[in-house]
Formats: C-alpha cells, structure tokens, sequence
C-alpha cells in the first residue's frame, strides 16, 4: 500500500510551479509547458513574482492567491528562495514539494545547511519533499510531466525508472524515444534530502500500470530499510538495478582478508541477491532486462534453443548462452524430424537451427513453432538478419502471433539498421523483445530464467533460520550477561580479541576449534607443547601481526621439545625482523589436526546492510584467487549451500579427481551458525577463521586460526 504522504506526487489533485516563466531558456517555462502538455486533468497553477498570463492561465503572484485544489508545488526558485516558498505551502496547506532548485548539498558547505534547515521545517509542517536538486517526475498513464525536459515526454509503456541523477533520466527519456521503449512512470530523486529510493520503490509498485521497477542508485540511504521493501516488492513485481560506484577508490580495507575483500560492492551483490534484485552491468542492460521481464513469460528452466538463418550469428547466441549461464536444449527426434520436413537438404537441423538465408515468412513460423512445441526447449533466442528474398517485416508479421500466444519466452535479436526499422517498429508495437545483436538477447534470455527461479526458491523455503537446533539469543543467552561485563568485548573499537575470549566466543556457538594456548616464554611453549600433544603447531602471538604466516611466523609439524625451542627462536626472530614496532606477546602453542581440505570462512560488518558472510578458498592465496562468495547474514541452509557453489573451495568439498571429499555438511553448518555469531553480536566488526579444515565426511570441521575484532 502506498504510503498517503506521498500520493500528492503520484495522483495529484492540483499543482502549482512556483517560479514559472515566460522566457523559453528559463527552467520554469520548460516545467510549466510540459506541465500542460501533458494532459494533466488536475488543476494547473503559476505563481511567479511577474503577474500576467502563460499558456492561456493567470499567473499569480503568491502562493496564497492559487484557488484550490493544489496539492503539489514545483518549485523552480533560486536556493536562497526555496526556504521562503517551503513556508508558502505550510501556509497553503500544500504537504508535498518537488525542489528542482540546485544550490544544495551538492553545492557545498553552505548548500547542506540550507538543505537541512529546509528538511527541518518541511518536517515540522509534515511537508514530504523531493528533491533538491531533481528535475521531477512524470506519469504517462495518468498523465503528468512535472520534468523541465524538452518535450515529447517517452511513450506509455510499463516500466518505471527510479533515478538519482537528473542527467541519466534526460538521457534515459531521450534514448527511450528513438528507441520506441515506454515508461509508465519516473521519478528523478537529487539530493534525496526527504524521499528516497526506498520510498519510491514501495510506491510504484502499486502502480497498476507498472509490471517492471528500474533504479538508478549511487548509494542507499537505510541498507536494512530497503531490504525489507524491495524483499516485498521483488516478490510481486521483477526489480533491475544499476548501482554504479563498483570500483570506488574510497571502499573499506581491514587486516584481515574478510574486511578486505567484503567491500561495498560485495555488500550490495549480496544485499540484491537476497532480495531478488538483478544487478545490470551496464544502462542498456538495464533495461534490455526490463523489456525481457515485462513482455515475456517465464521459461521453466535454462534449456534454450535458437533460431536463424545464418550460421554465424547462431554461433555467436550459442557461445553467448553458455556465457550467460543457459545451454543449447537438446532438440527430440520429433523436433529433427519436423525441421527436416520444412527445411531444404543443406538446412542445419540441430541446435542452432540453421534455416539458410532463403529462410521465408512462413518457414521462420513453422520452425519456431516446432521449437516451442518441444518438452525439452525452455525458451527461444530467434535472430533475423535481413532476409535476401524478403522483407524482415514480412518475416517479423509471420511470428508475432506465435510470439504473443507462447507460454515460453521467446526474444528476438533484430540484426542490422536501416533494413529492419520497420521490422523493428512492428516487433515493439506487438510487445517482442528486440534487441540489434544474439549477447543482449542471450542476457535477456538469462535474466528471464534468474527470476523463474527467484521465485521458485521463495515458494520452498523460508528465509527464517530453519535448523530445529538453533533459535534467536542463543549465543548470548549461552555467554551469559557476567561474561559479556568481564569479556574483552568491553574493549576498545577496533582491537581484536584475545585467544581465550575468541575460544569461548565459538565454543558458544558451536563451532570446533583447535585450541589455542599463549606461551611466553621458551620453556613456556615446551611445556604446553607436552600436554596438548605432538605433533604441534607454533605461530607467533601479536595482534600487530595478521597474516603470521606471510612473515614465517608459523611453524608445522614439530614433533619433540627440541623443534619447540628451535621453532620459537625462528618466529620470534621472523617476527621481529619483519615487524619491529609490533606488540608480541609470545607463541600461540596449538595440537596439529589432521589433513583436510582448507577453506576460509568470516563475517564483516556493513555499514549499511549489517553482517556479510564470505566463504572460499584457504591458505595464504585467500586475496590472490579471489574465490569468494559473499551472502547477507542471517543464513539458512539453502543460502550456505549456494555461496558454496559459487566457489570452486566449495564444489571441491564434494571431491575432485585425487582430492578426496571433505565433510560439507559440517561447513554447511559452520556457515549458518557464524552467520548467527555476526548477527547477534554487534560489538564484533570482523570475524574470520582462516583456515577451517574441512576433514573427511563425517569427521567434522576444525576452526585453526581465528581472529575477531571489535
């Protein structure tokens, strides 16, 4: 349900632009001409400091003299006026604004202290603002153009477009127009000092117009906010976003590999995943999707056949399925034998199907047919060079009524220019995908099958926690409230935990350990060596020191008193070589476990989006492969189980040539319950076991070197 505040943007009753003009360079005049353009059925108003007549209406001079009903102002006045005419609509009763005016935050110092004294007042009066620094919103179904852009505004169609940036929507509008794609509804955002792009996504999913929501996002105001929203709305309604900032120079670094690698990008591919938001590389892609979700239905798998009538383009789709994840269906002998029947002896009957370039209409139709009539085809990817011996309109005629009445996707890759306009006009009027070359339509092809199974997996599981064994508080009902009062978690932001305290930390949520014990001393170290057994393990004990291992602060294997006392000399001398200003408080003397397979599992906190969960490959090459997977805590089962796919640490658990299968049922769980640690315990910045030894099946997991910093 949409939230009332903002219904004066969505349905307004009245409006008046405030700061409208007679001059054409002027803002004000662009707004108030598309404004009545539009074919707004509401009341239109000006108020100017210039009384007279624009359009064939009175402008008035306040604000105070507009007769009802006005409900929303636009108001396009210089920044230092913006504050002045905000009091204007508190006394006019008008509760909703859209500020265009520039001069805010994005000006500078004195530009945010304008913008948040505006807010304070705008809420005081319980006004809803959007903007500054915006051009508006526009609604082609109701219809309404509150934008200053050079008109037409973009064709009705299905799809709206949540935007932070002005620019991308005047581009995005234009584009739109020369490619015969239609918007139901789009909102440009600015400064979002008010309303935000969770506000408007709730709201426009309401909308009965809209089947597709597209976001433009820089950042997210409220991460957990808007999880929750778009969680709801990705249900109901396919969501595709392009968050731009990928690779920013400002994302976090930490000591440990978890807080280096769980960036801000990371935190966003997780947060989308989770919800079921698709993720565009690219504007075009952007929308190149929203065409495939809204005009398409939903394959029933990734079983995709194409085609053609040239060989090369075929190979080009089929190349471009398997990159995007799909594959070429199997085609029945019903099938072969229905193509043969239609196609000429040269014809190429497997999939890709090669129709020749003497294609016709007629055996274009015939072929998609049989194709869609197969149990084994998913979907279609359909590609229309020019034919030599026929018009591509006429061929373009021949299939949209098959297209139209399919239960399974098909998309059409429209290949050329001036030869298939008309081709190209036909195939969008009708609501078919098109797209200039076989990749993009491939990508669209994929997106379809990604949102199948989005919504298959909501209707199996349930995002709760799901093991019988765990609830909510367990971990720290298990620790206790005295534990927490004389923990070192009392201790300073940004320090990490001392070994005993790491230990009870995991022991309380059930994940085994190898345990660690300080030695301070040489003959320290020979003595616990004696009672945790050999062989033994010694790493230098400094929390100035992460990566141990880097610096030849490790030692494997020792096996007598002797290796105790040579192997302290050497990490000690390593260390202090390597780390002279370092804080070293001994050796950490450890039982050594057997032989496994090595992964690495944590959790870093995001700033917007709370506890993110890696997992991957081990060791010291954890930064250099990169075989990460990230996903936002909590996790069940099911999530666990798709961030192992994701990595080749996690499909190698179940075996591969002469590696034998490690116990994935333990990491599995191990997952879940750091996850669960994360989530509960936000005095913990980072978490990171690296390695945990995954033994064979059946046999367990055990955490070997593990850090928690605060």
């Amino acid at each position: 349900m949409t939230d009332p505040s903002l219904l004066p943007f969505l349905i307004p009753h009245g409006i008046a632009v405030v700061g409208a003009s007679s001059g054409p360079e002027k803002l004000g005049y662009g707004a108030a001409r598309n404004l009545v353009n539009s074919g707004f059925g509401g009341a239109i108003h000006f108020v100017s400091n210039r009384p007279g007549n624009l359009f064939g209406r009175p402008v008035y001079t306040s604000l105070d003299e507009v007769p009802d009903p006005v409900d929303l102002a636009v108001l396009i006045v210089p920044s230092p006026a913006v504050m002045q005419a905000l009091q204007d609509c508190a006394r006019r009763g008008i509760r909703a604004a859209v500020i265009v005016s520039s001069g805010f935050r994005e000006a500078g110092p004195e530009g945010a202290a304008l913008e948040a004294e505006c807010l304070a007042f705008a809420r005081s009066q319980g006004i809803r603002l959007i903007g500054p620094n915006c051009i508006g919103l526009l609604d082609t179904h109701l219809p309404l153009d509150t934008t200053f852009l050079p008109p037409p505004m973009p064709a009705a169609g299905d799809v709206a477009f949540i935007s932070q940036s002005g620019a991308i929507c005047a581009a995005i509008i234009d584009w739109a127009r020369g490619q015969g794609f239609g918007f139901s509804r789009l909102v440009s955002l600015g400064n979002q000092a008010d309303v935000n792009e969770t506000d408007m996504l709730a709201a426009m999913a309401c909308d009965a117009h809209t089947r597709v929501l597209t976001l433009y996002i820089e950042s997210v105001g409220d991460g957990r906010r808007f999880l929750e929203v778009a969680g709801q709305v990705a249900r109901q309604k396919p969501v595709v976003a392009l968050k731009v900032g990928r690779f920013e120079s400002g994302q976090r670094a930490a000591a440990s590999h978890t807080g280096a690698l769980a960036g801000q990008d990371a935190a966003y591919d997780a947060a989308f995943e989770r919800v079921g938001i698709f993720r565009a590389g690219t504007s075009e892609e952007m929308f190149d999707w929203a065409s495939a979700l809204a005009s398409c239905p939903l394959p029933g798998g990734r079983r995709m056949a194409v085609l053609t009538n040239a060989g090369g383009p075929g190979v080009i789709a089929a190349d471009a399925l398997e990159t995007c994840g799909l594959q070429l269906a199997a085609l029945s002998e019903k099938t072969h034998t229905g193509l043969g029947s239609l196609l000429p002896p040269a014809a190429g009957l497997h999939n890709p199907v090669d129709m020749l370039a003497s294609a016709s209409p007629e055996q274009y139709a015939a072929c998609l047919r049989l194709l869609l009539d197969d149990p084994g085809v998913d979907g279609v990817l359909l590609i229309l060079p020019p034919p030599p011996m026929h018009p591509a309109e006429a061929v373009a005629d021949a299939l949209i009524p098959l297209v139209q009445a399919a239960r399974k996707p098909v998309v059409v890759a429209l290949m050329g220019e001036t030869l298939i306009q008309a081709a190209a006009r036909r195939l969008r009027s009708a609501r078919v995908p098109e797209y200039r070359f076989p990749e993009r339509a491939a990508s669209a092809l994929s997106v379809l099958a990604r949102r199948a199974e989005f919504l298959a997996r909501f209707e199996l599981e349930d995002h709760a926690i799901t093991s019988k064994t765990w609830r909510k508080g367990q971990i720290r009902d298990t620790l206790g409230p005295v534990w927490f009062k004389q923990s070192a978690l009392e201790g300073k932001p940004g320090s990490w935990l001392d070994p005993d305290t790491v230990e009870c930390l995991l022991r309380a949520c059930g994940i085994p350990t190898a345990p660690v014990r300080l030695a301070a001393t040489v003959e320290e170290a020979v003595v616990i060596a004696k009672e945790v057994g050999y062989p033994s393990v010694l790493k230098i004990a400094s929390a100035d020191i992460p990566h141990k291992s880097d610096i030849g602060g490790v030692v494997l294997g020792i096996m007598n008193p002797d290796e105790i006392r040579s192997a302290f000399e050497q990490v000690m001398k390593n260390s202090r070589a390597a780390r002279p200003q370092a804080k070293i408080d001994g050796v950490q003397v450890q039982r050594m476990v057997p032989p496994g397979q090595d992964v690495i599992v944590g959790a870093a906190r995001d700033v917007q989006f709370g506890p993110l969960v890696m997992f991957g490959s081990g060791g010291v090459e954890v930064e250099g492969l990169k075989d990460v997977a990230f996903a936002l805590a909590p996790l069940n089962p099911h999530d666990a189980e798709r961030m192992l796919s994701r990595t080749w640490a996690g499909r190698k658990l179940d075996g591969f040539r002469s590696i034998g299968p490690a116990d994935k049922a333990a990491v599995l769980d191990v997952l879940v319950r750091l996850a669960q640690l994360a989530e509960e315990l936000p005095e913990i910045s980072e978490i990171e076991i690296n390695p945990l030894r995954a033994l064979a099946p059946g046999q367990g997991v055990v955490a070997l070197d593990v850090r928690v910093k605060l």
